[in-house]
């Protein structure tokens, strides 16, 4: 009897001492999924580092191209937030019913450049009508995004075939997954001409810009934002964060333009 007694006394002292040290698997569970466009990267992991100290909520983020993420989207892939490089995408999964249409905000714009690595001897490039990219590229490649997908080469092919440059230059490209894959091809020194985003380049410091598209040479390029249907109540919280001041001042820092009024 007096074994047993002891038994059980040691028993509760356990689970006093597990229910003391331990937080509830509730809080634990408290976690969000982001797709976002891989040339948010940065800025969003600042975002997600400031929303967690803040709130409490673990977010998991993935990066790609706003195409691939719309695909997997559609496939059912488990996300409470998209954010996409460009309208087109998030114009697809809005007619495939996959994002609540009263929660899409148009967030952030960004700029077309051309880079080169750091040390070519390629100067500053006035891109304008007429502009002749085939030539600048000699016999290297120019690192883009897939033209048929990926919002940055679709970008680019828009631009480049406006200003009358596509035709000649179109051999030359080496079409990468997303525009962070293009960056690194530019960065490593594989491609000697990429296009980007001015975001992207501003955080590698293997590359330099020598020219920026003109505005009016492509669509306005611009990151939709909204939550999925299937998103869980704590994406409400997050998607406003990323409308507030504090995330104005990190997709700032890296070079994005905050397309909205602050929320707080």
């Amino acid at each position: 009897m007096w074994k047993s007694s002891r038994l059980l006394f040691v028993a509760f002292s356990l689970l006093a001492f597990c229910a003391g040290h331990f937080p509830p698997a509730r809080a634990q569970e408290k976690t969000i999924t982001i797709f976002a466009a891989a040339s948010m990267k940065n800025a969003v992991d600042d975002i997600n580092a400031a929303f967690t100290q803040q709130s409490g909520i673990k977010v998991v983020s993935s990066y790609a191209a706003s195409s691939a993420l719309a695909k997997q989207i559609e496939a059912s892939a488990p996300a409470d937030v998209f954010a996409s490089a460009d309208l087109e995408w998030m114009d697809y999964v809005a007619q495939k019913k996959l994002i609540k249409d009263d929660t899409r905000v148009s967030l952030l714009g960004n700029r077309l450049v051309l880079i080169a690595p750091k040390d070519s001897k390629i100067g500053h490039v006035t891109i304008g009508q007429g502009f002749d990219l085939a030539k600048l590229a000699s016999d290297g490649k120019i690192a883009t995004g897939d033209v048929r997908a990926v919002p940055v080469g679709k970008y680019a092919k828009t631009a480049l075939e406006k200003l009358g440059s596509w035709a000649a230059a179109e051999k030359k490209f080496a079409f990468a997954e997303n525009v962070r894959a293009a960056l690194l091809l530019v960065a490593r020194s594989e491609a000697p001409l990429g296009i980007v985003y001015k975001t992207d380049a501003k955080v590698e410091p293997g590359v330099k810009i020598v020219g920026t598209f003109p505005p009016d040479s492509h669509p306005a390029i611009i990151y939709p934002v909204a939550l999925t249907t299937n998103a869980k109540p704590e994406a409400v919280q997050y998607l406003s964060f990323m409308r507030s001041q504090a995330a104005k001042t990190v997709f700032e820092k890296y070079g994005f333009t905050f397309l909205i009024r602050p929320t707080s």
